[in-house]
């Protein structure tokens, strides 16, 4: 039976945090990155646009056509269908989340979890009915809309897993060639449609993130800070199980691990980082909150995330939203079993789907 948890039921033993504006690099000279951020290791958010013609954002993603009067800046980027489908057929890492559909937000379900490798094609096809891309300024009669309780997240999708034209499209940025040693220990895409949800972890190398779609919100504590953070949260669940946390005391951050990514501790996870209306003072004094960075990243931005640093990443808005973390990857996708599983709950939900006026959100 699986257990349902409320995130208002733990918010009495929530901090509320506080998060200041990460600053931004005022100009593209390496020089003055290197000096100023990359060799203290301090975050920092890279000259506005600088990413904009990287050919990935080119390439793989479009601008819908907007209604007469619309701020085009105001919409989302969609795939570009016609360039990705040519490699329908290429192997990704695919993360599937599905919700019972007799949860509610008072008895809420923890969310079915799996990691299996699917073709690229499968991720395009969820896409399609999970953003409604439209072909003019109103949806057609018969565009599809995804089972809201199916989620899928194309995650860590190492450059190696891509065939050699779509890798092409994603050369190394100045910033990594030439600020330090100049070597990759791995870039990774990530994509999907908002809402997604990265729970608070760090990296064991620095990291330049490049938002290509879409917009997120990254939050950041520095080392020890954050480290505070998740022992807090792991503490929390240890006392919930009577003591065990499930790995013997040992208190980790593994990347994207299993137990971080349903349950109780993304629960408590996400309330920690985003739940800024939740308050508890501070070893009984008046100042409230642990001291973080946020930074707001649109497509062709980019931010620094040293090495150590801990971060929790939300996409939002509408439009398909995709980023490329430069850094070495972490963690694996243990669930390849799932992939039969995860193609008929997807083309199922497509198939039972009901037109919708709307374009996608």
């Amino acid at each position: 039976m699986r257990r349902a948890f409320s995130a208002s039921a733990v918010s009495k033993n929530i901090l509320q945090p506080r998060f200041s504006p990460l600053t931004t690099l005022p100009s593209s000279d390496i020089s003055v990155f290197r000096t100023s951020h990359f060799q203290p290791q301090l975050p920092v958010v890279l000259p506005r646009g600088h990413f904009r013609h990287l050919p990935a954002i080119q390439k793989w993603f479009s601008q819908p056509p907007s209604s007469p009067g619309a701020n085009a800046a105001s919409h989302g980027r969609y795939l570009n269908y016609s360039y990705l489908e040519n490699h329908g057929d290429s192997s990704v890492p695919l993360e599937l989340t599905t919700q019972s559909p007799s949860s509610s937000p008072a008895s809420p379900e923890t969310p079915a979890f799996q990691r299996t490798y699917a073709p690229l094609a499968l991720f395009l096809e969820w896409t399609k009915t999970a953003t409604t891309a439209p072909t003019s300024t109103t949806a057609t009669s018969d565009a599809k809309t995804a089972d809201p309780n199916i989620r899928l997240y194309l995650a860590q999708c190492q450059l190696l897993d891509l065939p050699q034209a779509l890798r092409s499209d994603f050369p190394t940025p100045s910033f990594v060639s030439e600020a330090g040693k100049g070597d990759i220990y791995d870039t990774n895409i990530w994509m999907g449609v908002p809402p997604t949800y990265t729970p608070l972890h760090r990296d064991p190398n620095p990291n330049l993130f490049v938002q290509m779609a879409g917009s997120k919100v990254v939050r950041l504590y520095a080392p020890e800070t954050g480290r505070a953070v998740f022992e807090r949260v792991r503490g929390m669940v240890a006392e919930r199980r009577g003591g065990n946390n499930g790995d013997g005391g040992n208190v980790s951050a593994k990347f994207r691990g299993e137990e971080m990514m349903q349950g109780l501790e993304k629960e408590l996870l996400e309330v920690e980082v985003w739940g800024d209306t939740m308050n508890r003072e501070v070893n009984g004094g008046g100042d409230t909150g642990v001291k973080g960075f946020e930074a707001h990243l649109d497509a062709g931005d980019g931010i620094f995330i040293p090495m150590g640093w801990w971060h929790s990443i939300k996409g939002v808005r509408e439009g398909i939203t995709a980023s490329e973390p430069i850094r070495r990857s972490i963690g694996g996708f243990d669930d390849d079993k799932a992939l039969l599983g995860a193609q008929r709950i997807i083309r199922a939900a497509a198939k039972q789907s009901t037109p919708s006026d709307a374009i996608m959100m």
